[in-house]
């Protein structure tokens, strides 16, 4: 009972993501009463659930409240708008938390258990072991196919999971992939029925607590060097606030020239 209005009080006072922390291993959760839209708020608060779970020293599994939705991805209302500020502060937010964990210092499991579109697909593709929900659900990059394209740091992750010819279909026909076929492309590593997925994610949190941790954080650096360095210097060098203002004067002077000439 106290959980339950605990979880309330938080979500009246604009609370999107709750951390449970039991047994070495903390379950961050997204709800935002809807399909976890990744508006900045959102992603500033998994960023701060994640900070404390590499504070607390636990493994982590990132999941939803919600049912048959992981993430629908970016706030598509913020990117409409087309402010300059918004949309950096947002993007940068997301590619940051990426970032973070993918050379997270504990295991990441990720607990998908619907649709997952950028940039939970992302998250995806930055958690160590990712377990996906069977049911009618699509995951992957739909960038291209709703007239935008796909950031940098995205490309990067996807090329460090993905096998190839499935990176070419979802990255430049923004493909959407079944869940099991997502497992196949490198999108998930196991596919349950959903009813089994909090437990089994629980399961496997179970057997990784069991690992000798400073050597996974070194292998894991060891591992991803590579991918972190091409991500970090693609947030550095393409998500800044001066980029999304010259694309935004830039979209101003093709649509003035377009009305011109009609």
């Amino acid at each position: 009972m106290f959980l339950i209005i605990f979880w309330i009080r938080l979500r009246f006072t604009g609370m999107l993501v709750r951390y449970e922390k039991a047994d070495g291993v903390a379950k961050v959760s997204m709800d935002d009463g809807k399909v976890n839209v990744m508006s900045s708020a959102m992603l500033r608060q998994l960023t701060v659930a994640f900070e404390r779970a590499e504070t607390d020293g636990v493994i982590v599994i990132l999941t939803s409240a919600r049912e048959g939705i992981f993430s629908a991805g970016f706030d598509t209302k913020i990117l409409g708008r087309k402010d300059p500020q918004e949309v950096f502060e947002m993007v940068r937010l997301g590619a940051e938390l990426a970032a973070r964990v993918l050379a997270f210092p504990r295991p990441v499991v990720a607990a998908c258990p619907g649709h997952a579109y950028p940039m939970g697909a992302f998250l995806l593709l930055a958690s160590d072991i990712r377990i996906g929900a069977d049911g009618p659900y699509r995951i992957g990059l739909n960038e291209v196919a709703i007239g935008i394209p796909v950031p940098t740091f995205g490309l990067e992750l996807a090329r460090h999971r993905l096998l190839p010819a499935y990176l070419q279909r979802t990255a430049l026909t923004g493909e959407m992939f079944a869940p099991s076929e997502a497992m196949t492309a490198g999108f998930l590593d196991r596919v349950v029925a959903a009813e089994n997925l909090q437990e089994t994610a629980a399961a496997v949190a179970a057997v990784l607590g069991k690992m000798d941790f400073p050597s996974h954080a070194s292998t894991k650096e060891r591992l991803r060097r590579g991918t972190l360095a091409t991500v970090r210097a693609a947030i550095d060098s393409e998500i800044t606030l001066e980029n999304y203002r010259l694309r935004t004067m830039g979209s101003t002077s093709s649509s003035l020239a377009t009305n011109t000439q009609n």
